[in-house]
């Protein structure tokens, strides 16, 4: 078998076998096949694209290119969420104590945020002293245990992934449907739930700017989970604004433990209850989504969720003190209103701009060795559909350098959009994909 004659087959549109698959992915990630047939492949891929079983079969060999995490060890149905990623995005953690509370074994891998969407890691690690290096065996004794635990992602995780990822960034491949798909689902399954809940975000502060590509993404990754023998839930939800109020990570983490107390944001408490009902019924631990939301919302009502929050802090040696008292979390030194230029109503906040303010600030990273502040960041008054007079607050800045909080202030003063006419707020579940389906 030659690499030669497996680009020309996809270059003149035909189908690749999976044999031909896993051999071009097992002697790429071994490095026998060389970056620039793999971007020529990657190139046909992006213009003749693959078919459903194609799909599948690249994913399955990226998740075996490395390890695949064995999770028998732990008791029970092993489950996990993923989001596409957006700003103000701090669902994990809201929803992981609320389903840890209800018994469910969850068994998260996450990642650290690049650009201008955060991470969970970077979030959880404003809690003092909170780590997320775990061993495998301290992984799953922890969810045996509290029944949670969430570490980073480990080098052998999808290996080829990670190099097909570096190799599309830099030749204009990313923005092929099974590449994305194939990618977020490869880690997916290496991680090893048997229960998988996709949040997949569309607008403007997200990858998939159109509801179209996003509901597309969706029921892809939905097939391909389906397919490995995993049940599967897909939310569509909105990222045409940050989600909730805070951008930030110490920000975001108050603002996730308000919404454990029965407090916060109505959409971020929505959506949480959303994802975790399409688990819940995909197990069969609930009949119906409207009785699977009640159950979740009983752990918000009942304080079990924000309990298991502060446990699953300390069995990772973060200070469960904060959980109670938030002002143990990072503190920005210089907090300054924004005001509004002119009255109306908000008719549209440009979402990326937002988490760029974030970034400037130092909230997050250009690079991969960039350090981050996790004090710093955002906190929204107004959102879409609002009325604001000139001069009223639109945001609170969390700065801690004086020149950063300038260049914010100039740049977030140009994310908001006005109407004189009412606006209607929007939508803000799109739509519900199950395995079903």
């Amino acid at each position: 078998m030659r690499m030669y004659d497996l680009i020309m087959k996809k270059r003149n549109g035909g189908v690749l076998t999976k044999e031909e698959i896993e051999f071009m992915i097992h002697d790429y990630t071994n490095g026998k096949i060389p970056d620039y047939q793999m971007s020529a492949m990657m190139m046909a891929v992006y213009f003749r694209g693959m078919n459903k079983e194609e799909t599948v079969n690249l994913t399955m060999s990226m998740a075996r290119s490395g390890d695949m995490l064995d999770l028998s060890a732990i008791e029970g149905i092993k489950v996990d969420k993923h989001s596409t990623g957006g700003v103000g995005d701090k669902t994990s953690l809201v929803l992981t104590p609320m389903l840890a509370a209800l018994g469910l074994p969850v068994a998260k891998m996450s990642g650290r945020g690049l650009g201008h969407t955060g991470g969970t890691i970077d979030k959880l690690e404003s809690f003092p002293g909170f780590s997320v290096s775990l061993t495998e065996t301290q992984f799953i004794e922890n969810v045996n245990r509290i029944k949670i635990a969430i570490m980073g992602q480990t080098a052998d995780l999808a290996p080829a992934d990670k190099k097909l990822y570096a190799l599309r960034d830099v030749t204009a491949t990313v923005d092929n449907l099974s590449l994305i798909a194939s990618s977020i689902m490869s880690k997916k399954l290496a991680a090893g739930a048997d229960a998988i809940v996709l949040d997949v975000k569309t607008g403007s502060g997200a990858f998939m700017k159109t509801e179209e590509d996003a509901l597309a993404l969706a029921k892809t990754m939905v097939e391909i989970g389906t397919s490995a023998g995993r049940k599967m839930t897909a939310i569509v939800s909105d990222m045409d604004q940050p989600l909730g109020f805070a951008v930030g990570n110490a920000l975001e983490v108050k603002e996730a433990i308000e919404t454990l107390k029965g407090r916060g944001s109505e959409d971020l408490k929505n959506l949480c209850k959303k994802l975790g009902a399409g688990l819940l019924v995909s197990i069969g631990r609930s009949a119906s989504m409207e009785e699977a939301e009640d159950i979740l919302q009983k752990t918000i009502d009942d304080g079990s969720a924000l309990a298991k929050l502060a446990e699953f802090v300390h069995a990772q040696g973060g200070e469960e003190a904060a959980v109670y008292h938030t002002d143990l979390l990072p503190q920005a030194s210089l907090v300054e209103e924004i005001p509004s230029g002119q009255s109306g109503y908000i008719r549209h906040i440009d979402t990326e701009e937002v988490g760029i303010v974030s970034l400037i600030l130092g909230g997050g990273r250009e690079t991969k060795e960039s350090e981050i502040d996790l004090s710093v960041g955002l906190v929204l008054r107004k959102k879409v559909g609002d009325y604001v007079n000139a001069g009223e607050s639109l945001a609170v800045i969390h700065a801690n350098d004086p020149e950063k909080l300038r260049q914010a202030k100039e740049r977030f003063c140009t994310t908001y959009h006005f109407s004189e006419e009412p606006v209607e707020r929007p939508a803000f579940i799109k739509a519900v994909i199950t395995g079903n389906q």
